[in-house]
């Protein structure tokens, strides 16, 4: 690829703070125009990015010719029609997490884009931190064997009383709120590129305030703070993700992975130190994280964001040869209708469906 990708951007919130300095940190991208819906954000986005050239009209924006690469960081209720006008108009497209609102957006995207002669990306960049690498490497490398079980389990305490409230949106299912939306949509992509998509999921779904005073007002809630989300795998292995909001000082992060070769066990909580072990009967070892860094040498400042914008980087790095027509192993948006599609059926489950049953879709599951 000879010259950079002319790259705008839609959505200055997570967009401003994650993907402009994800590409500005990785050779062979250009970010050159900011898009918002809020002429005062846009405003202060590109002042702070050094931008000038900014709007707030996103339909001529995908459409403009002198870009090459449309990156939508948008609220999630716009991203289906912001990509798919943005893939018609010729652009290249990449699309943040959650791809869309359900699974039945996320097919029409997904169809597009294979359609499609443009390079797509579903932005789960969270398969590019140090030890996601590390856990990839080793199931990969065989060190697992034949998964037979396998368990995430994430808390925080965003939604307990004693957090300042979040943002309106992130109260409202229907605006695309909610942590399956948010973190889990995260775990589910890894776990199904592990270990192949899930054929049938079974739930309970639930939040634990119904009322929330935000910056924005008060706001019903219908999205989740609390959920247990249980999967069968296309590999015949079980996983179990658990996550919660709500929980007074809570911090955990853990994943476990187990197979007919052995265990890894790694615990990513604050303050903890991670371990596996790759065979049965090892002794455990430290889990060594994955070292690898930005080509570009760009050094990130030290803030609560650099890791996810390190992640990025990694993975537009490595999305690169798409826009040579070569495959790469990054997220496609068919991986976030699957995710989308278990979200549906973790909700339909909840709500009294029992185990329902999913269509397996393809992707880049190892055990596909």
């Amino acid at each position: 690829m000879a010259d950079n990708l002319r790259v705008g951007l839609i959505g200055v919130g997570w967009g401003a703070l994650v993907h402009a300095p994800a590409f500005a940190a990785v050779d062979g991208y250009d970010l050159v125009a900011l898009c918002s819906s809020r002429p005062e954000s846009v405003a202060a986005g590109g002042e702070r990015l050094g931008i000038g050239d900014t709007t707030t009209d996103w339909e001529s924006f995908v459409r403009r010719d002198d870009l090459d690469l449309v990156s939508v960081s948008a609220p999630v209720e716009r991203h289906h029609d912001m990509f798919l006008a943005a893939l018609a108009a010729g652009r290249h497209v990449l699309c943040e997490k959650p791809l869309s609102l359900n699974g039945a957006q996320g097919r029409v995207m997904a169809d597009a884009a294979e359609a499609s002669d443009r390079a797509t990306l579903a932005c789960f960049e969270n398969r590019w931190s140090p030890e996601h690498l590390a856990i990839r490497e080793l199931v990969e490398g065989g060190a697992i064997g034949r998964p037979s079980f396998v368990q995430v389990t994430i808390t925080t305490g965003y939604w307990h009383p004693t957090h300042k409230p979040q943002a309106a949106w992130m109260y409202r299912r229907d605006q695309g709120g909610g942590y399956l939306f948010g973190q889990m949509s995260h775990e589910i992509d890894f776990v199904q590129s592990l270990f192949g998509r899930a054929v049938a999921v079974c739930a309970d779904v639930r939040h634990s305030i119904d009322r929330v005073t935000t910056p924005q007002g008060e706001v019903e809630v219908t999205a989740d703070d609390t959920s247990g989300v249980l999967l069968r795998l296309e590999s015949g292995a079980l996983a179990v993700l658990s996550n919660s909001s709500a929980g007074l000082g809570a911090g955990t992060n853990l994943f476990e992975a187990h197979g007919s070769e052995g265990t890894i066990a790694v615990n990513r909580s604050p303050g903890s130190s991670g371990s596996l072990v790759a065979r049965v009967g090892a002794e455990p070892v430290p889990l060594v994280p994955s070292t690898r860094r930005l080509a570009s040498g760009v050094e990130l400042p030290a803030r609560r964001s650099s890791f996810a914008v390190q992640a990025m980087g990694l993975m537009l790095e490595d999305w690169l040869p798409a826009f040579g027509g070569e495959p790469t192993p990054t997220p496609t948006i068919r991986d976030g209708c699957a995710v989308q599609e278990v979200i549906d059926g973790a909700i339909a489950s909840s709500e009294g469906a029992g185990w329902v049953e999913l269509a397996t879709t393809g992707g880049s599951g190892t055990w596909r």
